[in-house]
């Protein structure tokens, strides 16, 4: 067995998984990987289970040490500088820590979070049949809480497998897809047209229980109360300052406000991943749409297997080429004066 050690590492970082499921019935919520195609990436590249548990690492950088032996990893997510030992290390790839060596992930760019996946998986004690971290309820394993510096994981040894990355659909872009409801009708047309076109940000303030929404005030018909029901990944509730809140994986598994609309599965975790203070509108589809989506993003993670290849197989990307300062000057072959130094006097 080897160690890995988390030298440093920034807030909203913690254990996830696929999620606790069965329980919501009891109150306790499902948690999980806020962007669960990211997870499966990350645990596809080092031979884990889809929906394994990995280190979900928030927006801020963190450093891992391999301790008593090599030790494999991989990561994907949102993208962000990575190096080991001083050797830069691409998003959506494995690589092998040697005893020793250090992984240095900056800050995320473009999005909120990165998956760190350990070949051999985290090793821990399943609470209601998941790992998955919630820190207010104190679940989850082996921390029930944000990491630290100074944690550790006990992990297989590196197998020395090939290294590997993984071919990725291009990341969608355009509106968040939503369902209306199911408390749309508490809403007049006006209001959710409102809601459906305008501009919205995500605050500062939010966590992975909900992001709270910036934009318009929406106002309800019959005011803000209704009696509690059950709530989802993605349901948008209205409360009574009108600001929506998208209630992510850490919501309560039921609510009092109003639910204007629901963010489809498939776009869960793009939502998850949009960075705080960048502008987004909301589309509305219907539930046939919905769920050939759902179905689509299932197919993709089943996928995934399908989508590896060797790290050593890299095709050129001419237009990144392009737009790279690859060298650091023109010269004329027929103009000596470009090429030809002229020793000082």
């Amino acid at each position: 067995m080897s160690r890995l050690v988390v030298a440093s590492i920034g807030p909203a970082s913690s254990v996830q998984d696929g999620g606790r499921h069965g329980a919501q019935r009891y109150g306790l919520t499902v948690s999980g990987a806020m962007d669960r195609l990211s997870l499966a990436a990350a645990n596809t590249l080092v031979g884990n289970e889809p929906l394994a548990a990995a280190v979900e690492i928030g927006p801020f950088g963190a450093t891992f040490t391999a301790r008593d032996g090599a030790v494999r990893v991989a990561i994907a997510g949102a993208p962000r500088n990575a190096d080991v030992a001083g050797r830069p290390v691409a998003m959506g790839t494995s690589v092998t820590l040697k005893d020793g060596e250090t992984l240095t992930l900056g800050f995320a760019r473009g999005g909120a979070f990165t998956y760190l996946a350990i070949e051999g998986g985290i090793k821990g004690e399943p609470v209601f049949g998941s790992l998955a971290v919630n820190a207010r309820a104190g679940l989850g394993s082996p921390y029930p809480r944000p990491l630290q510096a100074g944690d550790e994981f006990t992990v297989d040894a590196a197998s020395g497998a090939p290294e590997l990355r993984i071919e990725l659909p291009k990341p969608a872009t355009g509106p968040i897809r939503v369902l209306l409801g199911p408390q749309d009708d508490e809403f007049d047309d006006a209001n959710k047209a409102l809601f459906l076109g305008s501009e919205w940000k995500i605050s500062a303030t939010s966590d992975r229980m909900g992001y709270r929404l910036e934009g318009p005030a929406i106002k309800h018909l019959h005011g803000h109360n209704i009696v509690s029901d059950g709530t989802v990944n993605g349901s948008i509730q209205v409360p009574g300052n009108g600001s929506p809140i998208a209630l992510m994986m850490d919501r309560g598994t039921s609510g009092g406000y109003p639910k204007i609309a629901t963010v489809i599965t498939a776009d869960v975790g793009r939502l998850a991943q949009t960075s705080a203070g960048t502008g987004f509108r909301f589309k509305q589809i219907s539930m046939a749409e919905a769920q050939d989506e759902a179905r689509k993003f299932a197919q993709l993670i089943r996928s995934l297997p399908d989508r590896l290849r060797s790290s050593d197989t890299v095709e050129l990307n001419i237009e990144a080429l392009s737009d790279a300062n690859v060298a650091g000057y023109a010269v004329s072959a027929v103009d000596a004066g470009t090429w030809q130094v002229t020793a000082e006097p």
